[in-house]
């Protein structure tokens, strides 16, 4: 009787151990199983606020949009008082409104647009930004909302020489570092000087000191031409078309949020009174578009 006794506990210790040795590989696993998603978490987390909140409610939290700008007139420019307006501005402040935060323009290097959003120290980049194929793959971005051009700027009393992009190939050009203007030069093989703005491209073609720009045909038609700044500038050839979108954290559920307003502002009117007021009504794009 007492073997059969030791027997029995001898088998229950036994069929414990072997529980407890199941257990412990199954917490193993599930640690290796973590360690194995550590990126795809650390990438989550990043793109959202702390503790793994979304962007939603890490902009929330703190009352602030940090926007990422350039002095790019009619989207981001300051009136005389130094307050930052244009379309994109406007449509910017109505945005953070909506979320109950307030917005604050950051003007940047646009070359390190995509460095700064992942650093937090922006939250989007929302002036004029083309939807390139690189914008995309490095943001999360809103749909379309305006269309645009690449055009060259000369001055005006040389414009009937330049009227192609074929007669433009000569011409020293000045663009904006970063921008899809460089881009198109850059693939074109055309020469040309990087600056740190649009604006300090028409600069240069103002000055002498570059034979000709390349910037967007929205900007284009608000600073040069009469009546404008650059009143002995002009645009001739458009090199492309393309279309603008904000760009947030890769990952981030502003993005939709925003796709959102765009879709609400649209309908109650008020993308289109923003669009009127700065000129570029012409160039909205609807949702169905």
């Amino acid at each position: 009787m007492k073997k059969k006794i030791l027997a029995l506990v001898f088998s229950m210790v036994l069929c414990f151990s072997m529980a407890a040795c199941g257990s412990k590989g199954k917490e193993t696993a599930g640690e290796e199983k973590t360690s194995a998603e550590t990126g795809k978490e650390t990438e989550d987390k990043s793109s959202s606020g702390e503790s793994g909140e979304s962007d939603l409610a890490y902009v929330q939290d703190k009352g602030t949009l940090i926007v990422g700008i350039t002095d790019f007139e009619p989207m981001d420019y300051k009136d005389a008082s130094g307050e930052w307006i244009g379309f994109d501005a406007d449509m910017a402040k109505a945005f953070a409104k909506s979320l109950g935060v307030e917005a604050e323009f950051v003007e940047i290097d646009w070359d390190n647009k995509v460095m700064e959003l992942d650093a937090k120290s922006l939250d989007c980049v929302w002036n004029g930004m083309t939807l390139t194929d690189e914008v995309t793959s490095a943001m999360e971005c809103s749909r379309a909302y305006c269309n645009n051009a690449q055009v060259a700027i000369v001055k005006a009393d040389v414009a009937d020489q330049y009227q192609t992009v074929e007669s433009l190939k000569d011409l020293n050009f000045a663009v904006e570092v970063g921008s899809a203007g460089e881009k198109v030069l850059s693939e074109l093989n055309y020469n040309y000087t990087s600056v740190k703005t649009q604006a300090d491209a028409l600069m240069e073609v103002a000055a002498g000191t570059s034979d000709a720009a390349v910037i967007d045909s929205l900007m284009a038609a608000a600073m040069v031409g009469e009546g404008t700044s650059y009143e002995k500038l002009t645009y001739t050839a458009s090199f492309n078309a393309e279309e603008y979108g904000v760009g947030f954290r890769k990952g981030s559920d502003l993005a939709q949020k925003l796709n959102t307003f765009f879709s609400e502002s649209s309908a109650d009117g008020s993308m289109q009174e923003t669009a009127k007021k700065y000129g570029v009504q012409a160039a909205l794009i609807g949702d169905n578009e």
